[in-house]
């Protein structure tokens, strides 16, 4: 029985309550992962759609050219200087120095972002995934600056995107492409791999225009000790690393966070998620208004028109 199945009052079940009074506890995921039903048709090896089903996620290399990457970091440091989208709204600084930290709906404001975003190799492997026609949820340029780069706590982007957006289903995913070199010590993406079979419902209640403080730091949402320590010492933790221009595709349910960057060396990604066409937001499962539409795309919601980008990268 699918998670979307619609009541006779036309409304959406709430298979996943979160925040609700509830004690921090788990539920069992019962949505795929993978939703294809034909590995060998997939656009990877059948190797790497196994290892993100179990795991919850894959570092691809080598997608991109060399030309390509340079092209994207471009355009990363265009928008960052962009000082009419700085004062936009749509962008988000550090909580202490006011560096950017995030400039969000990038295929909309930024052509080459647009058509990054419906590229065969992102959008066509989304598709494949998830089973269907994708749309952008939400996109984002994710800026941490030398020094003073703040963490982001660990949390399920789902468990968000279902409270805060009304997202019914976990059939999306997010990929993070590498803008600058992301290593162990500048602050990359952490997982714990395998916790996307676990919901983790959380605590207390959802504020009052909530996104304006959680995108600086986020405090509600947040998975409680026992139950992050319970997933931590199941699947351990993995430090998500590589060159620019990789891939970092994950499932929109695995746990995951970042440490602070207090090196000199700045550590940027271009993110995009890809939602199923099936499974488009509703009202949010909580007791507040949606959330903006450059963080979650509700009126304007179109398939992607899957690019082919012509170029052979093996």
């Amino acid at each position: 029985m699918s998670l979307t199945e619609r009541d006779q009052n036309n409304t959406v079940q709430d298979h996943y309550r979160s925040r609700s009074g509830l004690k921090a506890h788990f539920i069992d995921r019962t949505d795929p992962v993978v939703y294809a039903a034909e590995p060998t048709a997939a656009p990877i090896s059948e190797k790497l759609v196994q290892q993100y089903d179990e795991q919850g996620f894959i570092i691809l290399e080598d997608l991109f050219s060399a030309r390509e990457v340079a092209g994207f970091q471009q355009e990363l440091d265009r928008l960052r200087h962009d000082e009419e989208i700085k004062a936009s709204g749509e962008t988000i600084t550090e909580p202490d120095s006011g560096d950017v930290r995030s400039i969000f709906r990038i295929h909309e404001i930024s052509p080459l972002f647009k058509k990054l975003a419906a590229d065969a190799r992102l959008a066509g492997l989304a598709q494949y995934l998830l089973d269907d026609q994708v749309y952008i949820h939400q996109s984002r340029l994710n800026y941490k600056p030398g020094f003073r780069g703040k963490e982001f706590y660990w949390h399920s982007d789902f468990e968000t995107w279902h409270v805060e957006d009304g997202m019914p289903a976990m059939r999306a995913l997010s990929m993070s492409i590498t803008l600058t070199a992301n290593d162990e010590s500048n602050g990359p993406l952490l997982l714990i791999p395998g916790s996307q079979r676990k919901y983790v419902v959380c605590e207390g209640h959802t504020p009052a225009e909530h996104f304006r403080s959680s995108l600086k730091k986020q405090e509600y949402g947040v998975p409680s000790d026992e139950c992050l320590s319970h997933l931590a010492e199941q699947g351990g933790i993995v430090t998500a690393t590589g060159k620019p221009g990789s891939v970092i595709l994950f499932d929109c349910n695995i746990m995951h966070g970042s440490n602070g960057n207090i090196t000199p060396f700045p550590r940027s990604n271009a993110f995009f998620v890809y939602n199923a066409l099936s499974n488009r937001v509703v009202d949010p499962f909580c007791d507040q208004a949606p959330r903006p539409e450059y963080i979650c795309t509700r009126r304007q919601i179109k398939p992607l028109t899957v690019q082919q980008s012509g170029n052979n990268h093996g």
